[in-house]
């Protein structure tokens, strides 16, 4: 399993930093364009949360749910997939444990696996609940949900803060789906708890490791925030992606040089470099992971989208901010995933590993939604289908997103 390297401290920032522009935030790097982003409109939880509403909204729900009725493809095979899955079993047995132990590349393994693994588990039995309409799954999510929350107590080692990412961006999903579909979830309350008081305090601040990092930690704190109903959280999510997307993805508007996440300490254009893997040519879309492997890159858009989803359904549309910067990242790994050769100026003329199956989302909001032209990603998107998990943070997204208008 891919997990990422220990974290790097790059630098220092103060507790408000998320919440500040890069331009503000980050030094000056020598040769870097003075052009700005657009000014991003400030952040603004919703008056009134729409629930379900973590990555997946009630209308996008029934529309999959009457194209399964329906024997639709690609939603049929896709929800054949999901139920003939191990995490969709009824005899599951959570394995909840009080400390989740994690180091660099889950060494050691002590509950890494079995909590990513119940967390998804939950979600797929919350779409099953949903699509069957079969009370069997949702209270399979249930115990599952419950059995955790009444046990855990922290998370642990190197690699805690993206474990805690991980499993703390599937939790909410599913709970969102039982606790605003089913009808009843004593333990609702108890489980809100645990996201508050064991993941949201480990995700909330941020990484200054790789760029995935951050990304997967952020989608968890922006669920979380919704499950919770917390504004404060649901903002400062918000500040933390519009700090890291644009230091993760580069556009040639951004001049000779990428972006900086704030508070990182990359002042100089040497630790730049370093920071993006080496890579010293910079072309639209390009990752700051790409050059590490597509693999690792394919976390991090995975992560950009569901965020922008999120925010989507609650009411706050990211993606018009972040459009250009994730079509060119889909479009150009998709490109090189495809067979296209890789020119010597990128990765050396090498790239490995794939995306993985991540790219359903982002597809289905920037071209079905948006309109834009993406012929590489809906090849790879369609190839692909249908899209299953993971094992980690991502699963069904053929089912939940493929060509959905909701």
């Amino acid at each position: 399993m891919r997990t990422g390297t220990i974290p790097r401290v790059l630098g220092t920032a103060a507790a408000l930093a998320a919440l500040l522009t890069t331009a503000l935030a980050a030094p000056a790097v020598a040769e870097r364009s003075a052009t700005p982003d657009r000014a991003p409109v400030e952040a603004a939880a919703p008056a009134n949360f729409t629930h379900p509403g973590v990555l997946v909204s009630r209308p996008q729900l029934d529309f999959v749910r009457g194209r399964v009725q329906a024997g639709a493809q690609p939603w049929k095979s896709a929800y054949d997939q999901m139920m003939g899955s191990k995490y969709a079993s009824l005899t599951r047995t959570a394995k909840p444990r009080a400390v989740v132990e994690c180091g660099s590349y889950s060494n050691p393994n002590n509950g890494c696996t079995d909590e990513r693994e119940d967390a998804l588990a939950a979600y797929t039995l919350s779409l099953a609940w949903y699509i069957t309409q079969d009370s069997r799954y949702a209270q399979k999510a249930i115990q599952i949900m419950d059995a955790w929350s009444a046990v855990i107590k922290d998370h642990t080692n190197s690699n805690a803060p993206l474990q805690t990412g991980w499993a703390g961006s599937s939790w909410p999903r599913a709970a969102e789906i039982i606790k605003y579909t089913y009808s009843s979830w004593p333990g609702s309350g108890r489980f809100g708890t645990m996201l508050r008081d064991v993941y949201l305090p480990e995700v909330t601040n941020g990484s200054h490791s790789n760029g995935n990092w951050e990304l997967s930690m952020t989608e968890a704190a922006i669920g979380i925030a919704v499950f919770l109903e917390d504004r404060a959280a649901y903002d400062k999510a918000v500040g933390k992606f519009r700090g890291r997307v644009p230091a993760y993805i580069y556009v040639t508007a951004d001049g000779s040089l990428p972006k900086v996440a704030p508070g990182s300490g990359l002042d100089t254009r040497a630790k730049v470099i370093n920071y993006w893997q080496g890579q010293s040519t910079f072309m639209d879309g390009l990752s700051q992971e790409t050059c590490r492997d597509l693999t690792h890159t394919g976390y991090g858009l995975s992560a950009i989208s569901h965020i922008a989803e999120t925010s989507r359904i609650q009411g706050q549309d990211l993606y018009p901010e972040i459009a250009d910067r994730l079509r060119h990242a889909m479009g150009l790994h998709a490109k090189h995933q495809l067979g296209t050769p890789v020119p010597s100026s990128l990765c050396g003329g090498s790239l490995k590993d794939s995306l993985g199956p991540v790219t359903e989302v982002g597809f289905n909001a920037l071209a079905n939604r948006l309109g834009y032209a993406m012929t590489n990603t809906q090849t790879l998107t369609e190839r692909q289908r249908p899209a299953g998990s993971n094992n980690l943070f991502v699963a069904w997204e053929t089912l939940t997103h493929a060509n959905n208008p909701a």
